[in-house]
């Protein structure tokens, strides 16, 4: 009886079996979550507790859940496409790279960028069918496409930190605001309001999720801008225009209101980006003259060393000169 229980044993904590089993439960709470009916209500609190569990176990756990979800929601996104069950899946997506454990996060990063099993992007959702719900397919491309967005962002962990932001290079920085600026830009894309039922609470949960990654790109934008503006004459040539470039985006991108209110960056925000736009035209300006001023120098310096330098060169005064032909060989003498 004693062997029995140890072979059983080792059955079931053999690596085969346990990678069985977390596949196979990872499944099924997938498809819980997201099941079809009701299409219109977001996955329910209890379901969305047993996808964030698999991220307090191991690695294996987590990658399951991953490849499950990824999984469905290109199973979704296929044919005709199911609208409801892919939005489904970008909300669940969307919270648990927000929420979940750092080794789910991890595993998710991993199954977004490329899918293990078919090598192609799951988020590239920009031709997801409109033909049987155009609401809810308008919402599932605006959400692949921020949630595409979201994956370049910095670590969420460092939102606001002023002491990350003072240790960043300049270059690293102008970088980190073009990538909050690209956030705020996509969700000025959303579809409008007649895209979204007031019953269907599922795309109003949409909405509410797109409206908090609004609010964290304007924050984070308005600290780079701070930063900025502290260390502006710090620049140089290239890193400046390329700050100009970025600081132009979150002017244009402001320019005419979205048709969502909640979808624009603040007034002031835009302000205080446009103002240090201004000063870093001065710099590239400053830059640029400096730049010209070296130029012309290193050109009268090598032109006055090629004025002392080229008799030396030549020989003297009393060279004979050559020719490249040798026909006049003996019978030219050099000028006196």
């Amino acid at each position: 009886m004693g062997i029995k229980l140890l072979r059983l044993a080792a059955t079931l904590l053999s690596p085969g079996t346990a990678s069985t089993a977390s596949a196979a439960d990872a499944q099924s709470a997938v498809l819980r979550a997201t099941q079809r009916h009701p299409s219109t209500a977001p996955p329910y609190a209890h379901h969305l507790d047993a996808l964030l569990a698999f991220g307090r176990g191991s690695r294996l756990s987590a990658a399951a859940l991953a490849s499950a979800l990824t999984d469905r929601l290109r199973a979704a996104s296929t044919g005709n496409g199911d609208a409801a069950v892919a939005l489904k899946c970008l909300v669940l997506l969307r919270i648990l790279l927000a929420r979940a454990a750092f080794i789910l996060r991890d595993q998710l990063l991993v199954a977004l960028l490329r899918h293990p099993a078919s090598g192609r992007n799951p988020l590239a959702l920009v031709s997801f069918p409109l033909a049987r719900s155009f609401a809810a397919a308008s919402w599932v491309r605006f959400s692949a496409r921020l949630l595409e967005v979201l994956l370049l962002l910095p670590d969420a962990s460092r939102d606001g930190d002023a002491e990350y932001l003072a240790a960043l290079p300049n270059p690293h920085l102008i970088s980190e605001l073009a990538a909050f600026a690209s956030v705020a830009s996509a969700v000025r894309q959303a579809p409008p309001p007649s895209c979204a039922p007031l019953r269907n609470t599922l795309i109003w949960e949409v909405v509410h999720l797109a409206e908090e990654d609004r609010v964290t790109a304007e924050r984070n934008i308005a600290a780079r801008v701070r930063e900025m503006g502290e260390r502006l004459e710090t620049l140089g040539f290239a890193d400046a225009v390329e700050l100009v470039c970025v600081l132009r985006r979150v002017e244009e991108g402001a320019a005419s209101p979205p048709e969502w209110k909640w979808a624009g960056l603040d007034e002031a925000v835009v302000a205080d980006a446009a103002r240090l736009r201004e000063r870093a035209e001065e710099v590239l300006l400053r830059r640029t003259e400096q730049d010209r001023r070296l130029v012309r120098r290193d050109r009268a310096a090598a032109s006055a060393s090629a004025r002392v330098v080229a008799p030396a060169l030549g020989g003297g005064l009393g060279a004979d000169v050559r020719f490249g032909s040798s026909r006049w060989a003996g019978t030219v003498s050099s000028w006196r």
